[in-house]
């Protein structure tokens, strides 16, 4: 079972290390960004809906989606439960990516615009302190980052290419897009995951 699980996260990461687009290829325009909801990869979990909520006592229910654990760039450990009850934005990068980079300006706004709204960044496919350095560098550093070198919160969520953000409300529904997304789209969706 455990060369399953290995050799799907190896065909993960490989998806993903291809999925930045390839250089010569217009990755800002504003056909770029699109909006799909969350699938599945084969053989993983398929990502929470609603009715996959499990109620604890004197909490909010807890999608199947956030049921992981990982570990921040700073070292501690997260606990996907403890965003339950909250609308998230979970922005999916890697170090190297053109998309992601550009797009830091406005989810570093957004996030600060937005406090009613749990930013997660999720990060995979290089090194750690290459990751560190994309956080100074963009200056997320208020953000939550999660290192996910080995792609388990990505498949979690469905997603197979960066820069991707999974927007989840509190009932546990989801709503993917695909970046890069600049101001203007992400505060469009971050209306729609409030209900504004």
């Amino acid at each position: 079972m455990s060369s399953v699980r290995t050799t799907a996260a190896m065909a993960m990461l490989v998806l993903l290390a291809a999925a930045c687009g390839t250089a010569g290829q217009d990755e800002t325009g504003p056909s770029a960004a699109t909006v799909t909801t969350v699938t599945s990869a084969p053989g993983s979990s398929p990502p929470a809906s609603p009715a996959e909520t499990t109620p604890a006592a004197g909490t909010a229910a807890v999608p199947a989606a956030l049921r992981f654990s990982a570990r921040t760039l700073d070292g501690q450990t997260f606990q996907g439960e403890s965003l339950a009850g909250k609308p998230i934005a979970f922005w999916f990068w890697a170090p190297w990516c053109p998309k992601c980079l550009s797009e830091a300006p406005a989810v570093k706004t957004a996030a600060a615009q937005y406090d009613d709204v749990a930013f997660v960044g999720v990060a995979s496919l290089d090194t750690e302190a290459a990751m560190e350095e994309f956080v100074q560098r963009t200056g997320t550093g208020d953000l939550v980052h999660l290192s996910d070198a080995k792609g388990a919160v990505w498949t979690k969520l469905g997603v197979s290419e960066q820069s991707t953000f999974v927007f989840m409300k509190p009932d546990g529904s989801t709503q993917k897009a695909s970046g890069p997304l600049g101001r203007d789209k992400l505060d469009e969706h971050l209306r729609t995951l409030l209900g504004r």
